[in-house]
């Protein structure tokens, strides 16, 4: 378990993780039955919540759409119109054809055939997709292929700001090396902790914060309550 491997590490990341996963759990991330289906809803689960996303998903695979070729096929109206609860519809089908389009010219249509590309390598040529940018890319390599690469989203960011470890100016680049220095590089726990971001910020952490009972709370009580010993 990983929690187990990383007791001897002592760092901040570290005892975030370890009480968030004492918390919550294992938390079983990405809900996709495919590495291809988990770049589906990368792609369209920007600027919109899950729930929205599931419903776009639910219709590409009433259709039997959830393969490459089949997404390639289609007419990027027909494939907006399915995508419409997801948002940006427009925008989206134009993304996830790109990607598509990608997928096939490059690897024959198999998204596991990626993984045998180094991991810079990659993650460069998916930035280089129209639309795809640094947390998209980074959820494909987490997720689909599971390469140990953080992902940084608002959720992170959102954490990481209130309990004083970043500043607001910090950049996706620089909270993603907080922790590719501060713990070892590994997808299961890259993968567990993201997860555990995204609960403590729809449990706790929420846009307007419910301070009262968050883990993380108690933690910066007790970090208070050492420095005012004397």
């Amino acid at each position: 378990m990983v929690t187990q491997e990383l007791r001897s590490t002592d760092n901040i990341l570290l005892d975030i993780y370890l009480k968030l996963y004492r918390t919550f759990g294992p938390q079983h991330w990405w809900p996709a039955e495919t590495p291809f289906e988990v770049a589906v809803g990368a792609i369209l689960t920007q600027n919109t919540n899950w729930q929205n996303v599931e419903r776009a998903i639910f219709n590409l695979r009433q259709k039997g759409l959830l393969d490459p070729h089949s997404l390639h096929s289609i007419h990027i109206n027909s494939l907006a119109l399915l995508i419409r609860p997801a948002g940006y519809y427009n925008v989206k089908a134009r993304r996830l054809k790109a990607f598509v389009d990608f997928l096939i010219r490059d690897f024959g249509g198999r998204i596991e055939d990626m993984a045998s590309l180094k991991v810079d390598d990659l993650r460069e040529r998916l930035l280089d997709i129209s639309g795809i940018g640094p947390e998209t890319a980074d959820s494909i390599l987490l997720y689909a292929l599971n390469k140990p690469v953080f992902v940084v989203d608002a959720y992170t960011k959102r954490v990481l700001m209130r309990h004083g470890i970043i500043n607001n100016d910090a950049d996706y680049d620089e909270i993603q090396s907080l922790f590719h220095k501060s713990l070892k590089r590994d997808s299961s726990l890259y993968n567990e902790f993201h997860a555990l971001f995204v609960k403590l910020a729809k449990t706790f952490c929420k846009a307007e914060p419910l301070c009262k009972g968050c883990p993380l709370n108690e933690r910066d009580n007790k970090k208070k309550g050492k420095k005012g010993k004397t």
